[in-house]
């Protein structure tokens, strides 16, 4: 029998394994950069915020990620999507010849799923928020600030790129593991058919 048609982990070839464990690694590496990248963003500056007659009045101001609570949720979503990540990968390469059952397939299935609708819904309103900051809005009467704090709204922007290729790279690997466990329910049909048709 070749290689690739030895069925591991309840259903999947080695190349399908291959493929789920290489999308995992990189959506591990896109959601804990996105991460680290807005965990750390921040930039202080010195501006004038008023003026008396001819006088300058400067003030210091920082801005930082944790002002934003769309971005503190965009932290924490790509922390919890970058562990997960970082515990199935652990538990595909050690446990790699063990036969799972259907449920721990569909259990997997559905904590990828929930993952990838997680960072994706971290990675939309830290988009808005974004916007907010690189246009502002005249009818709110929100300043634009992304004018001022350039490196933040770069360091912004990177993160962001990480986190939308996290999202895509999330779908992915929940396309794969419901592909996976497709594969062990049509196995586990054909089994049974082939016992109760046997004498």
């Amino acid at each position: 029998m070749p290689r690739e048609k030895i069925l591991f982990a309840g259903g999947g070839t080695t190349k399908s394994w291959k493929v789920l464990l290489a999308l995992r690694i990189l959506a591990f590496i896109a959601t804990l950069a996105a991460a680290i990248v807005m965990g750390l963003n921040k930039e202080t500056k010195t501006l004038v915020v008023a003026t008396i007659g001819t006088v300058p009045i400067k003030a210091t101001l920082t801005a930082k990620f944790q002002d934003t609570p769309a971005f503190v949720f965009f932290v924490i979503a790509n922390a919890m999507v970058s562990f997960h990540n970082l515990l199935m990968i652990a538990l595909q390469i050690f446990s790699r010849k063990l036969e799972y059952k259907g449920f721990r397939l569909l259990s997997v299935a559905i904590l990828d799923m929930l993952n990838a609708t997680l960072v994706s819904a971290a990675a939309n309103a830290a988009v808005f928020i974004a916007e907010l900051g690189k246009n502002g809005n005249k009818h709110a009467k929100w300043n634009k600030v992304c004018d001022r704090f350039s490196i933040y709204c770069d360091h912004g922007r990177g993160a962001l790129i990480a986190a939308f290729s996290g999202v895509i790279l999330m779908l992915l690997v929940s396309a794969v593991s419901i592909s996976r466990l497709s594969i062990y329910s049509n196995k586990s049909s054909t089994s049974t058919a082939a016992a109760v048709a046997s004498p």
